[in-house]
């Protein structure tokens, strides 16, 4: 079975947990990941990772530099993950279980990459957007995939209003095309204290 193959299987058993059919492509990965500083240790926080696609890119842009913590829900992805990123740490939990853990153990995120699906990222009161805020460092970022033809969907529009509602600054790129299907990214800097 391709890995292909396998994420849409896991898509299909548990679709409000795995956010696409499909992984997502190099060119949506590294729009994700641009925002990762080129210097220093950045701590990377890579939130619903899948089988690892954007995991390969910041893998790449960090070189061995930093820390890198991948969360996936899913166990059997997260296996794949863990096989496919030995040096990767992988954390097999829910997103917000994981970032409470991580604002209680005073880290600080420079870049925070989520493929999260929408039942973590679009309620109101209680989107995982809040807790991204505080983990952030300054000069840090936020990025969250979509799929471009839901974007004006109520739920995506909310989405878009938590980010707003948490970030001075959030930008939606251009289309990725070259993306199944195409997809943007919201990306968000500069929480609102």
């Amino acid at each position: 079975m391709t890995e292909i193959q396998a994420f849409a299987r896991e898509f299909l058993r548990d679709p409000f947990n795995v956010a696409a059919l499909f992984p997502s492509l190099g060119p949506l990965c590294r729009q994700a990941a641009a925002p990762l500083p080129e210097t220093g240790d950045p701590v990377v926080l890579d939130l619903g990772a899948g089988t690892g696609q954007v995991t390969d890119v910041i893998q790449e842009r960090l070189g061995g530099r930093g820390r890198h913590i991948a969360v996936e829900f899913n166990p059997r992805m997260a296996a794949v993950l863990q096989e496919r990123h030995p040096k990767v740490e992988v954390i097999c939990d829910d997103a917000n279980a994981v970032v409470e853990r991580l604002l209680a153990e005073g880290v600080r995120t420079d870049l925070t990459v989520s493929g999260l699906p929408w039942p973590v990222t679009s309620p109101k009161d209680r989107t995982i957007f809040r807790p991204l805020a505080r983990l952030a460092a300054p000069g840090g970022a936020v990025t969250q995939l979509a799929h471009a033809w839901i974007r004006f969907f109520p739920a995506a529009k909310q989405v878009q209003r938590n980010l707003e509602t948490h970030f001075e600054e959030v930008v939606v790129t251009r289309t990725v095309m070259a993306n199944i299907p195409p997809a943007v990214v919201y990306v968000a800097r500069r929480p609102r204290t």
